[in-house]
């Protein structure tokens, strides 16, 4: 019986080796043997996730061609493997990738650090911050006074609960897009609307053209979902879409679908302006693209008096090409899993038929709560402690990495939760790993891109503030300095701080 569960060819590993930045090495310190970089570059794509654990490797000849390397190091570079543990093999199945006892399984997105790993380890990788109280607590104990009528009803609410569903049509029309709450459907978070969208609009070998970099944890999404991905490259810095390669992408490819973080992109920062916003609406409208916009980031505006442009739906008037996905987790806090999708009623009609089969709907209390923060006003009072946390953490953060790290990269965004840093020429993998083992947690570029681009990346979310900013920098300067030297073996004892 095999134990390998997926493949991965030749062509598509020397791709995702030949990726990786390397470096001279250090002073004093010799390159290693052919066969154990191989190795090393190996074993990293399988602890950053890139190449899934119970994944069958190519055979040693073809992966040999696909490298113009010998077969005798690639033979080598399975037996170092197999020798560390991170790899397994049997006469006439193969070799399949594993991971040692005593290694946490990677993931191919952003997963939420275990809360046991808190006290020792910084927490860089999501992007999410603490809730802003006490506009929870009021907001929970708002849900709970509403809740009788509810509890005397079976509870599900596919579309959503009527009087949330005409809360956020309110708020989209006082933002100049008229909206009838037919419009509108709650979902369990963003994730939740864009795994909808998907399963109704792209089925498996449907092209979806996505930015890059793009959010780590919907491009996984879409490659589970049996996508293909068409990535569209990002100017640099804070320069954001360009709307000629956009259009011949949407053009060329015909993707069924294309998604975009218009507002205070992730991981970027950017900020796409009016002509952008109408440029890409008529680009997929031209294409018979739909364009999937996600709003979570959009009320994070972090500079005083800043105007921010209209949304991408009201480029839109026919509501034909966009559907729009907001979320209260980047404005308010993740714990609530409110989500929403606003489209076409034809559409809302379709993913609220689709989710009899899925969910079913969403927690009656967290639609209750969000409710009373949008009718009450408590909602803008919390967005406004959340965009200062968000400021001072900003402020923080940037501070304590320019003069940890004078060498790295990164434009300032003016809102949103995330720093895209350049790292001086360091592989972003490596600092992922090496952020392990001096604690701090940390997303390499990679994990944003395709077919691992943005190795010379690592995202830096405005999660920690003060002090703990600065020991974070402090921390991945540390890392910073083993990859330079070299990161020790997976096998040693991590360094140990007090956070």
């Amino acid at each position: 019986m095999t134990q390998w569960t997926s493949a991965v060819g030749a062509a598509q590993l020397a791709r995702l080796l030949n990726s990786q930045q390397e470096r001279p090495p250090a002073p004093g310190r010799r390159r290693p043997p052919a066969y154990r970089a191989l190795a090393d570059g190996i074993r990293l794509l399988v602890l950053e996730g890139r190449v899934p654990v119970a994944a069958r490797l190519p055979a040693e000849r073809e992966l040999a061609l696909a490298l113009t390397v010998s077969r005798t190091t690639v033979a080598a570079a399975y037996e170092e493997l197999r020798t560390e543990g991170f790899l397994e093999s049997r006469r006439g199945a193969g070799s399949w990738t594993v991971v040692p006892a005593g290694n946490p399984l990677p993931a191919r997105g952003l997963e939420p650090l275990p809360p046991e790993a808190l006290g020792s380890m910084i927490d860089l990788g999501c992007a999410a911050l603490p809730a802003p109280e006490p506009w929870l607590t009021r907001a929970a104990r708002g849900a709970l006074e509403e809740l009788p009528p509810y509890a005397h009803t079976h509870g599900d609410y596919p579309a959503g609960l009527p009087a949330l569903r005409a809360a956020l049509a309110e708020r989209y029309t006082a933002r100049g897009i008229p909206t009838m709450p037919e419009q509108i459907m709650v979902t369990t978070g963003a994730m939740g609307a864009m795994d909808a969208i998907c399963h109704l609009f792209a089925g498996r070998g449907e092209r979806i053209a996505v930015e890059s970099p793009s959010y780590a944890n919907i491009l996984q999404l879409m490659r589970e979902a049996g996508a293909r991905l068409v990535p569209v490259a990002m100017a640099e810095g804070l320069g954001g879409w360009d709307l000629d390669r956009w259009r011949q992408v949407l053009r060329e490819a015909a993707p069924r679908l294309a998604y975009v973080v218009a507002d205070f992109h992730n991981p970027t920062g950017a900020l796409a302006d009016e002509d952008q916003r109408r440029r890409l609406v008529e680009a997929a409208r031209s294409a018979g693209t739909v364009l999937i916009v996600d709003e979570t980031m959009s009320e994070l505006h972090l500079e005083d008096g800043m105007e921010m442009p209209r949304p991408v739906c009201a480029f839109d008037p026919a509501g034909s090409t966009v559907v729009t996905v907001g979320s209260a987790s980047k404005a308010f806090w993740a714990g609530l899993r409110i989500g929403w999708v606003r489209a076409a009623p034809d559409v809302i009609r379709s993913l609220v038929a689709a989710r009899a089969y899925a969910d079913l709907g969403t927690p009656v209390m967290e639609q209750l709560a969000v409710n009373w923060l949008l009718t009450t006003g408590g909602w803008e009072q919390a967005v406004e402690l959340r965009r200062r946390q968000a400021r001072e953490n900003r402020d923080a953060l940037v501070d304590a990495v320019r003069r940890e790290l004078p060498d790295w990269e990164f434009s300032v965004p003016r809102g949103g939760l995330t720093l895209w840093v350049r790292t001086g020429g360091l592989s972003g993998s490596r600092l992922a790993e090496a952020g392990e083992r001096v604690g701090v947690r940390v997303p390499s570029g990679p994990r944003f891109g395709v077919d691992g681009a943005f190795e010379g990346y690592v995202r830096l979310p405005f999660t920690v503030a003060g002090a703990v900013a600065e020991e974070a920098a402090v921390r991945l300067a540390a890392a910073a300095r083993l990859v330079e030297t070299g990161v020790p073996g997976p096998t040693e004892a991590p360094r140990t701080f007090v956070a």
